[in-house]
């Protein structure tokens, strides 16, 4: 290894208001505000939605961001106060919701537990669906977005893996088991009854994504939480917390900073973003919501310089390898998915974009580069680059640090390593246990500067407003893929438009 493979790329700087540009997104909220935009809400119009428990620790919780909240430990680098959400946005959040849905406590508890998990979760999202989905249908100003304040127990039966205990369980109304309800799905029955009844069984077993699929065609935005984040001192047993969120300032910054950004805010963008630059990153899952077996979705994620982010549903269809593993468009559906992405850009900038870097977790297939290319108008550089965590390349340094985040080795002109982990001297510490694993990131169809894109990805890591953390891991064209795909994925939802990413994080 030469010293000159081996780099460190400066930490990207974002903007805010103003024009000024700093590191930390705290310290520029802190500072200088959102970016000034004509989107930012001049009051939030928040919808809230939960049992009469969870609308009291919602009212509280509001009652707490209005103002100052002091920081976990204030000798400590990445622990910072909180300094009200007027404060840190120039927004006002009004002290009474906008809007007020009760859910009741014992409906919740009830349907939560039946024993066939299928009926449970949809019936449960169904509880807190149908009011939001009335109201939206009668209210010609609804609420920008909803907060939807769930319980503990719905959080810990209402996922894939959740299992009730057996004296808890409670008899549901399905004729039928979800093995027979997929067969009468795919081969039909002679019975109306009975081939409704089998609906539920193309819903995912997880509740936070059903809830938000189940509403997308209703362009509703929703932030799911649990009530025990929003006050845990509420919720004890034996005198003991049931569980330990972060500390309430981190709660704050990070649910107001994406209630802010899901209100059509802008928090702040890359500083130093090159103009006309495109980034899309391709979703894959497999489709249960459809009746053939084997079937996969496909979709993209649009994210350009300003940080916004638009989320396209594909074709859905046999795009998975059983011998390769991997999943891969035709050559038709590649250039379908990506007509749609360069009309969209086209549409909102006047032009088509002069790069155009698609990222993805698998490398392209002829036939599928060819369908990208052959809707990319030629003025556009179209890169395909291919990033994975990998763990077969460490690197140490002296003393009881790991390497900075932002160190890069160079090991080919198409392939290098990127650690979006590591030591970060504002926060004097590293945010991890283990020794960091770096990104491996190839070039693997078209041409760019290596360096360029490793930087590119360095600062997709900062642009994600579901927080308000100093960086992530991963660049945001992947780092929502596999949550995206499984929104898309948790219901049998019609075709839609091109919707903003607020509505799928």
């Amino acid at each position: 290894m030469t010293d000159s493979l081996l780099q460190h790329i400066e930490e990207p700087r974002l903007g805010f208001r103003y024009g000024q540009e700093l590191e930390h997104p705290k310290d520029g909220l802190f500072l200088f505000g959102p970016l000034d935009d004509r989107n930012n809400p001049a009051e939030m119009r928040i919808g809230v939605i939960g049992t009469p428990k969870g609308l009291t620790c919602f009212r509280e919780w509001v009652e707490s961001i209005r103002r100052y909240i002091p920081p976990k430990d204030p000798n400590e680098p990445h622990h910072v106060g909180w300094p009200g959400f007027q404060g840190v946005f120039g927004t006002q959040w009004p002290e009474n919701s906008l809007v007020e849905l009760e859910v009741s406590e014992n409906n919740v508890r009830t349907s939560i537990r039946i024993a066939d998990r299928h009926e449970a979760i949809y019936k449960t999202v169904e509880l807190f669906e149908d009011p939001i989905r009335k109201h939206l249908r009668q209210d010609e100003a609804p609420p920008t977005m909803w907060f939807v304040v769930i319980p503990e127990e719905v959080y810990r039966y209402g996922r894939p893996k959740s299992v009730v205990p057996k004296e808890e369980r409670i008899k549901g109304k399905q004729p039928f088991a979800s093995k027979i309800g997929r067969r009468i799905l795919r081969e039909g029955s002679l019975f109306p009854e009975d081939q409704e009844a089998a609906e539920i069984y193309r819903y995912e077993l997880n509740f936070h994504h059903q809830m938000k699929a189940r509403l997308l065609d209703l362009r509703a935005v929703l932030q799911i939480v649990r009530d025990t984040t929003l006050t845990p001192h509420r919720f004890s047993q034996d005198g003991h917390l049931i569980r330990k969120p972060e500390d309430p300032a981190t709660v704050a910054w990070n649910l107001c900073t994406t209630a802010f950004f899901k209100a059509s805010g802008k928090p702040w963008k890359l500083a130093s973003v090159r103009p006309g630059v495109c980034y899309v990153g391709l979703v894959y899952k497999m489709d249960g919501t459809d009746l053939a077996v084997g079937n996969a979705c496909c979709g993209a994620q649009m994210f350009l310089d300003s940080g916004d982010g638009v989320v396209f549903r594909g074709a859905v269809g046999p795009w998975f390898s059983k011998n390769t593993r991997e999943f891969h468009l035709n050559k038709e559906k590649a250039s379908e998915l990506m007509s749609l992405v360069v009309e969209s850009y086209r549409d909102i900038h006047g032009r088509p974009p002069t790069e155009l870097f698609i990222h993805s977790k698998t490398r392209f297939n002829d036939d599928e580069w060819k369908g990208f290319r052959s809707v990319v108008p030629n003025e556009t550089n179209l890169v395909g680059v291919r990033i994975r965590p990998t763990s077969d390349m460490k690197l140490y340094r002296p003393g009881k640090m790991p390497v900075l985040r932002g160190t890069a080795y160079l090991s080919t002109k198409r392939r290098g390593y990127l650690w979006t982990k590591g030591f970060i001297p504002r926060l004097d510490t590293y945010p991890g246990w283990e020794v960091p694993n770096p990104l491996s990131i190839e070039i693997h169809r078209g041409h760019a500067d290596l360096f360029r894109v490793i930087t590119d990805v360095m600062g997709l890591t900062k642009i994600n407003f579901n927080t308000c953390q100093f960086a992530d891991g991963q660049p945001i064209t992947l780092k929502f893929a596999d949550a995206v795909g499984e929104i898309l994925t948790a219901a049998p939802v019609p075709d839609l438009p091109p919707l903003p990413f607020r509505h799928y994080i």
